[in-house]
Parts: structure tokens; sequence; C-alpha cells
């Protein structure tokens, strides 16, 4: 595979099928049809520029309505280009299934697509890309 120059859109991101998987099963494990355990769940999608290969990290599991994704973890040779959380409660009991002001503010810091994954499908937050492109710091860019 070819080396990538560029970060990847969440468009290009989201149709990745190891992202999807990784969404879908942060789905499953958020508990959506259990209104007592529902939580959000979510992680961190890294590049390998030299190959153009995609690796998933999990974060611990949030809370009702709530995760923390501040810190992604920094490996050798990777770059954070994405992350992805749920939004378990339903629009019936009065959610938004997409972003929150809160997301939003948070993913504009992060400065990479956020994929949000709620009962009506992918909602996005935050650029399209990875500010600043595969350069710098391999967590967020600063």
């Amino acid at each position: 595979m070819n080396p990538t120059p560029e970060a990847p859109s969440a468009a290009e991101l989201q149709a990745n099928p190891a992202v999807q998987a990784a969404i879908e099963a942060a789905w499953l494990d958020s508990l959506a049809d259990d209104p007592v355990h529902r939580h959000e769940e979510g992680g961190w999608i890294y590049l390998y520029p030299s190959t153009g290969e995609y690796s998933i990290e999990r974060a611990r599991r949030g809370h009702r309505a709530a995760i923390n994704l501040n810190r992604p973890p920094e490996f050798p040779g990777r770059f954070v280009v994405g992350k992805f959380h749920t939004h378990p409660n339903p629009t019936a009991e009065g959610w938004a299934p997409g972003p929150s002001v809160s997301d939003r503010i948070i993913d504009d810091q992060h400065g990479v697509p956020d994929m949000i994954r709620a009962y009506d499908g992918i909602h996005y937050s935050g650029p399209d890309r990875r500010r600043g492109g595969l350069t710098g710091n391999p967590g967020y860019p600063a």
C-alpha cells in the first residue's frame, strides 16, 4: 500500500471497514437498549503514514452522557487522525443524537474528526481532517 500523504477525511475514516467495526462494537458495548446501564463508549483512530494502515484504541468506558477522550495514548509511528464515541440515550427520552455543545468545543480543541454513533446513525463533529496534517505531535495536534 502507498504511504498516505495527508490525513484522511471523516468520510474516508467512516468508510474504512476497521473503523466501521470499531464504531459498531462501541455501540453494542454502550448497552443502548438498557435504560439502567447504558453509557458512552469510544476511542481513537490512528494511522501509520508509512503504510496507510489504521489501528484503533478504545478508551475506558464512559458514563451515561459523557466519555473522556482527552488523552489518547501515543505510539511511535502512528498519528491520531480521528476519534469516535457513542450517544446511547434515546431521543424519545429527550436526548439529542448529534454532537452536544461540549462535543463541538472539545472536538475543535482536539483538532481531529469525531464520529458520534447514535440511534439514527453517525454524526460528525470537529474538523473534517486532522488539523495540520500528519506532522507534529502524534496525539492530538497542538
